[in-house]
This record gives structure tokens, C-alpha cells and sequence, in this order.
């Protein structure tokens, strides 16, 4: 089974090189400037699961990509997506099957609008992992687990042939039928520590000594509302882990998207925050706005600064 892995990223860059490392047929989609710094310095992988260097790990330009490949993983940030498309384009035959790791969901629909429906799985990823100013993938936490399955919530023949190639590499490689539900999940999580990390500029443990506890849980149940509303309530277990690591005392976690904003990056937030409130239901009566809405309206300020000043 031949993988294209787009991008050597954080998140590319470290699920391609395992898979790699596990003797996998694996090739990176690279831009320019990536594949000159692989060329440089190799593939390295830092993690407390074991380091990883590959020097010459195999890889391309889309302008090279001579014929399908049987999967390709799509791990960028969902500004890139449509550059991202046209870039793997030519490498999607008849056969193959996209398995994308962004988070929420409206990546789906536009992949499968220009893919077709059928070639599109469900997957996402949990792990927290970047690249340094070397290029250098560090993976920063004790989880690298990655799920992925149709997203009618049947087993397949592709879903098993996958989970086959995945087994052996050193990551914890998930099949599901219940992908969708498990990134409504993800997605309540991920939108509710983005909201309120990059809304109050601090930790969970620093929102929690200031005596915000509520004010997190405030969003991170409103989240939990609105996937119940679509159909994805979200689980007595993950409702309970949720609230658990929103609120909890000491946690130095932040939301990347947090991260981006202290280092002045791009940040996606219409697709994990104001996709989501688009799906809530109709506005109460009150006139105070939501936090979770509020933190929306705090990330587009940042965009519109930021957009203002490149100009």
C-alpha cells in the first residue's frame, strides 16, 4: 500500500516518519522550501517515545506526482486546504482514499466536493507536536494516537487494509465505527481550550487559579450543546474528561491555536470556532453574549489586526 503523506509538519511529519520507521511505503508531498530543509538536514523526529532521524526520507513536489497513490493523509491547517487540494490533486485515482487528520468537520464536506464523498474517510489525531525553528518535529506530550474510519460508521475492506499497514508502527492507530461522533469530540474539546486559552492569553491551570473554573466550563458545556443539537452528544466519558482537563489546577495546557497567536501565525478560526457556533441552534433571548461567542468575535479581532498590518 503506497501512502502520500502531505506535508512533514508536526503532524505529517511525525505519523509518516513512525510509519516509515515501520518499514511502510510511505512519500512526503513537500513544498519547496521543506524539501530543501529535509534535503539538509533529514527527517528528525524528538519524542519520549524514541527519536527518530531519517536522512534521506523519500518525497516530491506536486509538479513531480507522475500517478495515484492508494492513500493520502492530509494533516494541514484548514487556511491551507484549498492550496492543499490542488497540490495532491494529480495523486488521486480512481482507487484511493483520502484520510484527512484536521479538526471539526467542514474540511470534510470540501474535500469530499471535490473528491467525491466516497473516497473521503473520517480520522483525527491526538497529539501535541510542532516543528522547531531547525524543522525538527518535537513531540511534546505521552499521547500519539490517530483514529480513523468510514464515516457511515461501517467496517471496510479499506479500513482494515489500513489499520493492517498501521500496525506494527509506533503510534496508537485506532480503527472506529463511530468516527464521526469521535470527532464531534474531539472537536467540542479542541474548540473549547482554543476559546478560552487564546480568549484569557493564559494556561488552564492559570485560568483555574484565577478563579475561572466557571467560565470555562461555561464554554466547554455550550460546545457539548451544540454538538447535542447536530446529532453528537457528546458521551458520559468524554463530557467527564472534558470538564476534567478544562478545569484543571496546574494544567499548563494551551491550545495551539493560542500558540499561534502569541507568535503572530495564521489561526483557524471560522473552522473550529465559527463553524461551530454556525451549527448552534437559535439565539436565546438574551442579550448578553455567549463566551464561546465572545472568543470567536476575540480571534477575528486578531485576524483583522493582523491582516491590517501585513498590509
Amino acid at each position: 500500500m503506497r501512502f502520500l503523506v502531505v506535508g512533514a509538519g508536526a503532524l505529517g511529519g511525525y505519523f509518516g516518519g513512525r510509519l516509515l520507521e515501520a518499514g511502510r511505503d510511505v512519500t512526503f508531498l513537500l513544498r519547496a522550501r521543506r524539501a530543501a530543509q529535509i534535503a539538509k538536514t533529514g527527517l528528525v523526529v524528538q519524542s519520549p517515545f524514541g527519536n527518530l532521524q531519517l536522512p534521506s526520507p523519500p518525497h516530491l513536489l506536486a509538479e513531480d506526482i507522475k500517478a495515484p497513490f492508494d492513500v493520502v493523509v492530509v494533516g494541514s491547517k484548514a487556511y491551507d486546504l484549498d492550496a492543499t487540494m490542488a497540490s495532491f490533486a494529480p495523486a488521486v485515482g480512481p482507487g484511493t482514499v483520502i484520510l484527512p487528520l484536521l479538526n471539526g468537520m467542514s474540511h470534510i464536506d470540501r474535500l469530499a466536493e471535490r473528491f467525491g464523498s466516497e473516497r473521503v474517510l473520517g480520522g483525527l489525531c491526538m497529539i501535541s507536536a510542532t516543528l522547531d525553528d531547525e524543522g525538527r518535529v518535537l513531540h511534546l506530550n505521552d499521547m500519539h494516537g490517530l483514529a480513523f474510519g468510514e464515516r457511515a460508521g461501517r467496517r471496510s475492506a479499506r479500513v482494515d487494509a489500513i489499520a493492517a499497514q498501521f500496525a506494527g508502527a509506533k503510534f496508537d492507530a485506532t480503527p472506529s465505527e463511530n468516527i464521526s461522533q469521535d470527532m464531534w469530540e474531539k472537536w467540542v474539546f479542541i474548540a473549547s481550550a482554543a476559546g478560552l486559552t487564546s480568549l484569557m492569553r493564559a494556561s488552564i491551570g492559570d485560568i483555574a487559579s484565577a478563579g475561572g473554573p466557571d467560565v470555562a466550563l461555561a464554554i466547554f458545556d455550550e460546545c457539548c450543546a451544540i454538538a447535542a443539537h447536530n446529532g453528537f452528544a457528546p458521551r458520559p466519558a468524554a463530557v467527564e474528561r472534558g470538564r476534567a482537563m478544562m478545569t484543571a489546577p496546574g494544567s499548563p495546557m494551551t491550545a495551539s491555536m493560542y500558540k499561534d497567536i502569541v507568535r503572530g501565525a495564521p489561526i483557524e478560526a471560522d473552522h473550529i470556532v465559527g463553524d461551530l457556533l454556525g451549527r448552534a441552534p437559535a439565539a436565546s433571548s438574551s442579550s448578553v453574549p455567549s463566551v464561546l461567542r465572545t472568543a470567536y468575535v476575540h480571534l477575528k479581532a486578531y485576524e483583522a489586526r493582523r491582516a491590517r498590518e501585513a498590509a
